[in-house]
This record gives structure tokens, sequence and C-alpha cells, in this order.
């Protein structure tokens, strides 16, 4: 079994083989991968080496040491927290291999079609269509999807769409890998409230997917979403932060740095925030610590709600604390920006963009009903839809 001191050596290896000063960033992030020092967890030549997750800070604290680079989560959030865990879970050998290489040294950034303008909350209530060609094995796909992050810079995406309409509407759902660069797709900016556009709507038009880049069976597209849905909660509402990390630690700052704002109420407001969120950050440690034995469970839901609550809850503070600066806004140009920086913008925009917060990943009152039934045990909500043919449910 592979242990730290194993780890150390092969990381050590790695660096004396692909010098960081010597060594271009894709090179090396490709040498790290092929190393099994990418995530230690995974299998042998897919970037681990079936090692404990615990032990990946080792490996991370060797390259951090030495200069070496790293990928950007930020940007390759998609791929690294959503679609990768699904690949390794449900693709063929030919799949893991083909995919999880580029994605985690970025060479290929990932999207995620799932939401439509008809199914958001609901999304099993999906309309997208897609229709398999008799003659090559093909699926061709129409439908439109919303709310996409990224999708303006993605080369591939995780798409889930309706194969059989007479099924109820979770069982008859297929899940694929939809190359963004293939005729028939069509993506649109979709302008928020801060100004900029990281979201779009994708339009899907007469769009053929190989059989061979189908994850999972036939109908089995919800089970193959779920595994993507519970590690995205983790992966929004379970980042790992230093203590003071994240939207708390702005509102500290300035407190700190502005004495003249405080007021005796603000501060007890202050105290109760810094207290949650410090909460939220150690129970996203002992959900990681979770994650090492198997896959994320309901609990990610309950993580994603405390994320969406606090940012939203902070940056209002915020904005109060700074009084008439905080209704101050930087600039409201039109751009399609690469990440969502929090951290390097003004109060106004950390304002506004919480918002969102509370509907991307799963809406808080979905996440809500999670939490209610798989982890408080309380009664299911009845849902009168869940034996109805889809067909029937979209007349």
């Amino acid at each position: 079994m592979t242990d730290a001191a194993e780890l150390i050596r092969r990381t050590r290896e790695l660096l004396a083989a692909h010098p960081p000063a010597e060594t271009g960033r894709t090179d090396f992030l490709r040498a790290r991968f092929d190393a099994g020092l990418a995530w230690v967890h995974y299998p042998v030549g897919l970037g681990g080496l079936d090692a404990p997750r615990s032990l990946q800070p080792v490996v991370d604290a060797e390259l951090a040491a030495a200069g070496a680079p790293d990928n950007d989560p930020r940007r390759i959030g998609i791929g690294l927290g959503m679609a990768a865990p699904t690949i390794l879970a449900y693709g063929t050998e030919e799949q893991k291999r083909r995919f999880l290489r580029p994605l985690w040294t970025g060479e290929e950034v990932w999207c995620q079609l799932f939401s439509e303008p008809g199914a958001g909350s609901d999304l099993a209530a999906l309309a997208t269509r897609a229709v398999r060609d008799e003659e090559d094995g093909d699926w061709i796909v129409d439908g439109q999807k919303v709310w996409t992050s990224s999708a303006h810079l993605a080369r591939w995406a995780i798409l889930i769409a309706r194969t059989d309409p007479d099924l109820p509407k979770h069982r008859g759902i297929t899940y694929f890998l939809c190359d963004m660069t293939d005729p028939g797709v069509e993506v649109r900016p979709l302008r928020q409230i801060t100004g900029e556009a990281e979201f779009n709507e994708v339009f899907l038009t007469g769009v053929r997917i190989p059989d061979a880049h189908r994850l999972g069976g036939v109908g089995d597209g919800w089970q193959v979403a779920r595994t993507t849905l519970m590690n995205e909660r983790v992966s929004i509402g379970g980042m790992r932060l230093p203590r003071e990390g994240g939207m708390i630690a702005s509102v500290t700052r300035t407190w700190r740095d502005r004495p003249d704002l405080r007021t005796h109420d603000l501060h007890q407001r202050l105290l109760d925030l810094w207290v949650d969120a410090e909460v939220a950050r150690l129970t996203g440690e002992r959900l990681r610590q979770q994650l090492v034995a198997g896959q994320p469970g309901p609990e990610g839901s309950g993580m994603k709600l405390a994320f969406a609550r606090l940012n939203q809850e902070i940056s209002g503070l915020e904005v109060e604390l700074l009084g008439g600066e905080g209704l101050l806004y930087g600039e409201w140009t039109m751009r399609r920006p690469e990440l969502v920086d929090f951290t390097g913008r003004d109060a106004g925009y950390r304002y506004l963009r919480s918002k969102g917060n509370s509907i991307e990943g799963g809406t808080s009152e979905v996440l809500l009903n999670i939490v209610a039934e798989r982890v408080l045990g309380l009664p299911v909500e009845p849902r009168d839809d869940k034996d109805v043919a889809w067909k029937d449910l979209a007349r």
C-alpha cells in the first residue's frame, strides 16, 4: 500500500526528472498525471496510485515547496469536481483514458448541460430529446440548456437528455458527453445582475453524439446524474478554506481597517456570522474526511445550503458596514469572465453575485427537501407525477 514516504519519494523523482524552472506548465502537469500524483486516490494509469485520498496534501506540499505549477480549480472546477468523478464511476476504460488526463491538466475545459428553461429545480422534467439513429447508432440531440457556466470556454460538456418519453420522468433519461465544437451547438451569453455573463444558454439543434460518448446505460441517466449532483454540491459548498477565509475575510478586514464604520449592532452581527463561517469551514473539513471512505452523500446539500446563506448574509453586512461607499459599483461592463472571483472585487459585486448562490448547484428549496428527507429522515413530500409517463406530463 502506498504510504506518505512512498509518495514523497515519487514526488521528488518527478521534480528531478521535470525541474519546474525548466519545464513548461502543461508539460509538468502531464508528467505529474502520468506519475500518479494528480489525484492519488484515483486508479493507477488514471492520474493516481490507488492511495488514500487523505495523502494528497503530502504531494501538494512537496510540489508547492519546490515552486511547481498546479492546475487551476477555479477555471476547471466543473471538470474536476463533477465530470471527473462521474466518468470514473460510470465511464468505460476507453472514456476514462481519453478524458481524465486533459481534464485534469486543464487542456480541455468542461461545462454542465443540465438545467433547462422549464426544468431548473425539477431537473428530471427536462425536455431536451436524444433520438437514436438506427443506421449508425448515433444520438441526435435537440433542445435548450440554460445557466451553463463556462460554456463559452468549454470543449466538452456533461449532458442529460430524454431518450424515452414513454417512461416516468426519472427513468427515461440518458447521460452523454457532448463535444461543444460539434455542428448544431450554439452558445449565447446570459447577462447577470452583476453586468457580466459568466453563464450561458446553449441551443442544441440536430447535434450528433456517438454512442461511444454515452455514459452509463440507456435510461440510467438520472442515476448517473445524481453522482454528478452530489459531487457538485460538495465542490461548491465544501471547498477548503483557511480560518477566516472566503467571504468573511473581506468584511473582517474592513472592520479592522475602518474603526470609524463600527457600531454595536454591526459588531454583534459580525461576531455571529464569523462563528457561523467557522462552523461551516470545520464541517466542510469533516465532510472531506468522510469522502476518503467513499462517495459523497446528501450531507453535501447541507453544506451548499450553508454556503449560500452565509455568502448572502455576509455580503449584505459588508454593504451595510460601508454605508454610502457600499452602494458604489466598480463597473457594469458586459464581459464574459473565465473565473468567478469573489475576493478580488468590490463589496457591491459580492453582494449582487452572491444572490445566485441559492440558485446555482441546486436551488435552496430543493436542497432543503433533500436534507429533510435523506438526512433527517422526515416524511417524503408527496409527488403525484413520480410514476406518470413524461409524455403525459408534458401535454
